[in-house]
């Protein structure tokens, strides 16, 4: 965690602060990893950080009002995963390929995006994203059918096509009344590069947000040979 007074470089105050470790996953005693944090507030104000990948999925944990440490006594929550076999060595990440969790608040639901399978592997990666909901930030969240995140549960929200190989690891924010998703993209046409994604976030009649799968060849690379 680093902390700023100002973002504005050409200020006098311009200084960013080391505040330390927040949280650290380790070897051999965590079955999950703190990658991909994401900061969301309660409707209290009260800071949570939804954050992991692999292994035992995505977490919640509760933090202090300072967003420098966990809050004490201890708060956790398991948002989202998928099938691992018992068999498979705590040392290995796979298969169980979700992470980047994302919460956002929309009308009566907290949604929780995810992307699931591999991503930085150019042409070669499988990226997609996945949402659920819950009327409570700790969940749970299930997706269109019911199922539970947390249970193996995800209704799809956006995969590649044959120009981007995946997309994932998105956001969500509210500009000027209009809901959009930011999200990474790997362009076959650029040798599986990865480019940014700005895309409108639509709601159906069932407040399930629809993102246009043509919004990916509103731009795409043309190489000179």
């Amino acid at each position: 965690m680093t902390v700023n007074r100002t973002l504005d470089p050409d200020s006098p105050a311009y200084h960013w602060e080391d505040q330390g470790i927040v949280l650290q996953s380790v070897p051999g005693r965590d079955l999950w990893n703190a990658i991909d944090p994401a900061v969301v507030l309660a409707p209290d104000g009260t800071p949570w950080l939804a954050f992991g990948s692999f292994w035992s999925g995505l977490k919640l944990v509760k933090l202090a009002p300072s967003l420098t440490a966990l809050a004490e006594p201890e708060e956790w929550h398991a948002l989202a995963k998928r099938e691992r076999s018992v068999l498979v060595d705590d040392t290995q990440a796979g298969p169980a390929a979700i992470e980047a969790p994302f919460i956002f608040k929309k009308g009566d639901y907290f949604y929780l995006f995810a992307s699931w399978d591999l991503c930085c592997r150019g042409k070669d990666s499988t990226y997609k994203m996945v949402v659920g909901r819950s009327r409570e930030l700790t969940g749970p969240y299930l997706d269109k059918t019911g199922r539970d995140m947390a249970a193996g549960g995800g209704s799809l929200l956006l995969a590649g096509d044959k120009d981007w190989a995946g997309v994932g690891h998105n956001s969500a924010y509210t500009f000027d009344g209009k809901d959009y998703l930011i999200f990474h993209a790997y362009e076959n046409a650029d040798y599986g590069l990865q480019k940014l994604k700005i895309a409108e976030i639509r709601w159906d009649e069932d407040q399930w947000p629809v993102i246009d799968p043509q919004v990916l060849g509103n731009y795409h690379s043309n190489l000179i040979k």
